[in-house]
């Protein structure tokens, strides 16, 4: 693709890595074939092909319309696109650069402007989620019926954690929203690494990844939330722990970025790096530590189980079934789930700023995980797990619950 940036970015950080990501296209559309919104809508400003043009022109100064906008906040960044795209096109970066952009040069309504400021500061604060979440669980038969389905009914009881007994450690992020939604998560995480010598510690008052704020296009806080947590976790990462453990493969996405997004910060880059290069997903470290857990599994009765693989974990992070051969060495049976590479519609706070689009997806997901008739659902994201858990009967859990089941028993 040729390109020709307006000088006001053409200089710039953004703009030398726009660039550069603009001239690997070379229109194929391939991308448009796994595009969620693009299978939906059938609009090619609606798919990734369609978007890149979009965000080709704003970045070489043609008129930037509230349309420009709306096609890009459609998008669920859920980067199918990258991984169906045979140049190695970085779209999500990309994204970012022209989301950026065409905020600077458009007014959003009021409305909007009010909503997306609101979840950008009480999603990533714990201490105002909480008691919200459960201000919302008593009035949720009262609320209308959308937005009571966004308020899940009870919380699962955390259970036991370990305490650090091992030589060797990692260390966890409690998130922002996971602790208030699903504290059980972490804390089977812990029981499961305990079981295999490794002791699982969280940093206190480490918050949120900043992943939220950054995507919501506050990217100068989400950034400031980056920093705080490297702030929070460097003296656990001098003291030699072995790895950071991400529970929640959208938080995990993000921190596996931080070396790119502070790159350009003298003070932070290098201990984004060190960061970004210890970070793993869950499902990475119990692979590398199975030798040690599958003796002490329980032969229980096979479950069948539909895993759902989280957009972050398969395109973000290219992390493509690991986590569904564990759940099979482990004893469950996995169900054929069609078009698994698609998006359920979840995308952070995408299911509360496009929920028709949001509605149809998950829809069509669960339909997808129904159809091999499982007794359960799993996956590998808290944002998944409470999007498609409102819309049906079955079990959706975290899969590292479920795993720790099939441990045989032990107390702390």
């Amino acid at each position: 693709m040729q390109t020709a940036l307006a000088d006001f970015i053409r200089d710039t950080p953004d703009g030398r890595e726009a660039d550069a990501i603009l001239r690997k296209c070379v229109h194929c559309g391939f991308c448009t074939a796994t595009c969620p919104t693009y299978l939906i809508l059938g609009d090619e400003n609606d798919g990734p092909r369609g978007r890149i043009y979009l965000m080709k022109q704003a970045l070489e100064g043609q008129e930037i319309t509230d349309k420009t906008r709306l096609h890009l906040d459609r998008c669920l960044t859920c980067r199918a696109c990258e991984t169906t795209c045979p140049s190695g096109v970085q779209y999500g970066r990309l994204l970012d650069i022209g989301r950026k952009l065409v905020d600077e040069k458009t007014a959003r309504p009021a409305w909007e402007r009010v909503k997306r400021r609101a979840l950008a500061a009480v999603l990533p604060r714990r201490f105002l989620f909480a008691p919200l979440l459960a201000l919302g669980r008593l009035a949720r038969p009262f609320l209308p019926a959308g937005l009571a389905e966004k308020v899940p009914a009870s919380r699962p009881a955390a259970g036991a954690w370990p305490a650090p007994r091992h030589a060797r450690k990692m260390l966890a992020l409690a998130g922002c929203v996971q602790p208030a939604l699903s504290p059980d998560i972490n804390a089977a995480a812990a029981r499961v690494l305990d079981r295999v010598g490794i002791s699982l510690v969280e940093a206190k008052g480490a918050g949120c990844c900043g992943g939220l704020r950054y995507h919501l296009n506050y990217q100068e806080d989400g950034l400031e939330d980056m920093r705080a947590l490297i702030d929070s976790w460097w003296p656990h990462v001098e003291n030699g722990v072995d790895a950071i453990v991400m529970t929640a493969s959208g938080c995990g996405v993000t921190v596996k970025e931080y070396a790119h997004l502070l790159r350009n910060d003298p003070e932070y880059a290098a201990k984004a790096e060190k960061i970004s290069a210890m970070t793993r997903d869950i499902g990475e470290v119990i692979d590398a530590e199975y030798v040690r857990l599958e003796p002490i599994l329980t032969k229980k009765e096979r479950v069948r189980v539909a895993f759902h693989p989280p957009c972050t974990l398969q395109h973000g992070q290219n992390i493509k079934g690991l986590t569904e051969r564990l759940l099979a060495r482990a004893g469950f049976e996995l169900t054929p789930v069609p078009d698994s590479h698609l998006c359920c519609g979840s995308a952070g706070t995408y299911s509360i700023l496009q929920p028709e689009l949001a509605q149809r997806l998950k829809k069509n997901k669960l339909a997808a995980l129904a159809s091999g008739e499982p007794e359960q659902i799993a996956t590998a994201n808290i944002g998944c797990q409470v999007h498609l858990a409102a819309g049906t009967v079955l079990p959706v859990r975290h899969w590292i619950v479920a795993l720790e089941e099939r441990l045989k028993e032990v107390s702390f």
